[in-house]
């Protein structure tokens, strides 16, 4: 089979005999868009069918007239100025005019005019092309001002709004939210957010988006100058459809994420503060069963150093002097069962439930306790808290001991007489996947040979002159250890006493 040949291009003959005349003619005026023809005064000399459509003005009323006939004499005169310096010089200029049909309708016309030139490059005539876009220009108004309007109360609503496309970029927020930017010290707040209350939500806003989906998530938010702030956090899915012109025809859209972030920190605040009467009343009742389960420990280790002793001497007596031995060996065995019935009577320490905790909040807690005799000491405090916190899983009334320990030993260390540096320091911060609260008072500081003897049991350097104070830290040191932590004592950066506390945010207490 032979190769089909090659067209060849029409010629302008050709394109005569397959498009007469008639055909433009009847294109033209059977076309959609308002033509019109006038000479170079703007003097119709033709209109289409479509121009009598859009105008009111009949082939009849019109030819002869100008152009202006239809102006409604509000375009202002900058615009003509500069259309006619356009055609002037030859150029075609395209604008929208406010034009007025025949009875008096004023309707948006997008127009179009081309000068026609002849062979010596003379304008004669104008080709003008122009369509009603009143309704066009109305609907775009309307979306412009809902957008405006929606804008206005989004950014003026005090909940924080953001939105992430699929990839985990901030694509729309509000004024809440930028706020929060300076509130968390963070570059993207939605980030951190996520990260603390849906750890995996990155990957999964790319992999299966409803696992990002939560409601009513709480986050507290520290300030070293500030109150802290409490935000409620929750989280939806919502289509966002590509705006690219290569996704016209596909309905389809990508998963975005919407965060809506209210601050609750007045309602928080107020069960904040009727917890706290509660709180020292709980602390209060605990310290005072911890002391007495100290002074009876105390008390039955000191018994039992002289029963060692009997214990000793009866076994050296039990060859010279068996009948001594035998009275001394009784007296022994009744000594200790009074000594087990002291042992029973040692109250025990209260079984707490593991809940999650934000230490950040246990030491504004401790803090606010503490208060009173930080001022009647004349301390002044630095409290320097992260932002935010992981939780901890915990038990809040032992931790707020520890803590409240610690910083009463601080307060005993600076309120000596003549000492007149008495500042504490309090941070809390994230070390790779560890909690630091670090504690540094301005007081004597503790000698080296002390620092590890303040964790014996019943260990006290009270009385010390020029050292610090501080009361034994055995019951500290065992909170710490049952949050699976570290508890250390160094040298602060003004010579005090440091005490640094770590926990692991993946630790169990025990």
């Amino acid at each position: 089979m032979s190769a089909q040949p090659i067209a060849q291009p029409l010629t302008q003959n050709d394109l005569k005999s397959i498009l007469p005349p008639e055909v433009y003619r009847q294109a033209v005026n059977q076309a959609d868009l308002a033509i019109s023809i006038t000479d170079p005064s703007a003097r119709i000399l033709y209109a289409n069918d479509s121009f009598s459509r859009i105008t009111g003005y009949g082939q009849e009323d019109i030819i002869g007239l100008n152009e202006s006939i239809l102006s409604n004499h509000t375009t202002p005169r900058e615009i003509y100025a500069e259309m006619w310096s356009a055609l002037q010089a030859h150029r075609p200029w395209s604008g929208k005019l406010l034009n007025k049909r025949k009875c008096g309708d004023v309707y948006l016309a997008e127009l179009s005019i081309t000068p026609v030139l002849d062979n010596n490059g003379e304008i004669v005539n104008f080709l003008g092309m122009h369509r009603d876009v009143t309704e066009m220009h109305r609907l775009e108004r309307t979306v412009h001002n809902h957008k405006q309007l929606i804008e206005s109360v989004i950014d003026a609503s005090p909940v924080a709004f953001a939105l992430l496309d699929p990839s985990g970029r901030v694509v729309l927020d509000n004024q809440a939210y930028k706020k929060l930017v300076t509130d968390m010290r963070a570059k993207e707040p939605a980030h951190r957010l996520l990260d603390a209350l849906a750890p995996e939500w990155y990957e999964a806003l790319a992999s299966d988006a409803r696992r990002c989906e939560f409601s009513n998530r709480e986050m507290r938010l520290d300030s070293p100058r500030g109150r802290a702030r409490w935000l409620s956090v929750s989280s939806s899915i919502v289509e966002i459809h590509n705006e690219g012109a290569d996704s016209y025809f596909s309905a389809d859209g990508q998963p975005g994420l919407l965060l809506v972030i209210s601050d609750i920190t007045n309602l928080r605040e107020e069960q904040e503060r009727a917890k706290g009467a509660a709180l020292k009343a709980s602390l209060a009742d605990e310290e005072r069963t911890a002391a007495i389960r100290e002074g009876l420990s105390a008390a039955v280790f000191r018994l039992e150093e002289p029963l060692n002793v009997m214990a000793s001497a009866i076994a050296v007596l039990q060859r010279r002097d068996p009948a001594s031995a035998e009275m001394l060996k009784h007296a022994l065995e009744t000594s200790r069962e009074h000594i087990e019935t002291l042992r029973q009577v040692i109250p025990q320490s209260p079984q707490e439930m593991v809940i999650s905790v934000n230490l950040n909040e246990i030491l504004r807690d401790v803090l606010e306790i503490c208060t009173p005799r930080l001022l009647k000491a004349g301390i002044t405090v630095d409290w320097q808290p992260s932002p935010v916190l992981p939780p901890l899983a915990g038990r809040p009334l032992q931790l707020r001991m520890l803590f409240k320990a610690l910083v009463e030993n601080a307060i005993e260390a600076m309120n000596v007489k003549g000492w007149l540096r008495r500042e504490l320091q309090i941070t809390s911060q994230v070390i790779d996947d560890c909690i630091r609260i670090s504690l540094l008072d301005s007081g004597p500081g503790i000698p080296i040979e002390w620092r590890h003897k303040a964790f014996e049991p019943f260990f006290t350097a009270k009385g010390g002159v020029g050292k610090h104070i501080g009361t034994g830290l055995s019951r500290a040191q065992q909170v710490v250890a049952d949050h699976g932590g570290i508890i250390d004592l160094d040298e602060s950066p003004s010579g005090g006493c440091a005490a640094i506390v770590e926990f692991r945010v993946d630790g169990d207490p025990i």
